[in-house]
């Protein structure tokens, strides 16, 4: 899996007869909370970080609109300039890199709190002796971000975007009434993967008498 390249242009560095001599408090509290971003809600996503002087390079994040330091950039995105970064701007736009690049694996519930269709679709799950992991999108932002990065380019950018939204064994299910036409059929054991066994196109087939 390649690392999702974060690149931070700050206030220094020379340029002919032009040097930076004064620090930037921006660019360090920038810097700041890139880390702990990336110790915290970016944790276990692979990230590499490049610092660069603006000034020796002003030109590189011109050509993408990025003029006034500090300019952090995902990839060849743009994010934030000219102030301290908001890290939930950085996490979105992580998050959303690393999903469009990367298959999601194993079971998922995306949903919230008090939704009556997540609470159906996880007694489903649980019903049907099906492991999975569950992740509240109003709680957690990182969870938010997956799930739309995921599944506006199936359902498309101008459908609503409701919960749950669930995938099985890596893949993309729907939502409560999906799932539930699924579980409710007989499941064949598969103790390679657990108590279910889930086709590649993401069904669970009928077990047949031999």
């Amino acid at each position: 899996m390649e690392k999702v390249k974060i690149t931070v242009f700050k206030w220094a560095g020379s340029w002919g007869p032009f040097t930076i001599k004064i620090p930037c408090g921006e660019c360090a509290l920038t810097k700041d909370v890139i880390q702990d971003t990336l110790d915290n809600e970016l944790s276990g996503i692979p990230v590499e970080l490049d610092m660069r002087d603006w000034l020796c390079e002003w030109w590189k994040p011109l050509k993408k609109g990025g003029w006034h330091a500090p300019i952090i950039m995902v990839e060849d995105r743009v994010i934030s300039q000219g102030a301290a970064l908001n890290r939930g701007v950085l996490t979105q736009a992580v998050i959303e890199h690393y999903s469009r690049s990367s298959a999601i694996e194993g079971n998922h519930v995306f949903g919230k709190e008090n939704c009556p269709h997540c609470i159906r679709a996880k007694q489903s799950m649980d019903e049907a002796g099906i492991e999975y992991q569950y992740h509240d999108v109003i709680r957690d932002p990182r969870a938010l971000y997956e799930m739309l990065a995921r599944v506006k380019p199936i359902i498309g950018t101008k459908t609503p975007v409701t919960v749950p939204q669930i995938w099985i064994d890596g893949h993309y299910i729907g939502g409560a009434d999906e799932l539930g036409k699924i579980v409710n059929k007989e499941v064949e054991p598969n103790f390679d993967r657990g108590q279910c066994s889930i086709s590649p196109p993401g069904r669970l087939e009928p077990k047949t008498d031999s």
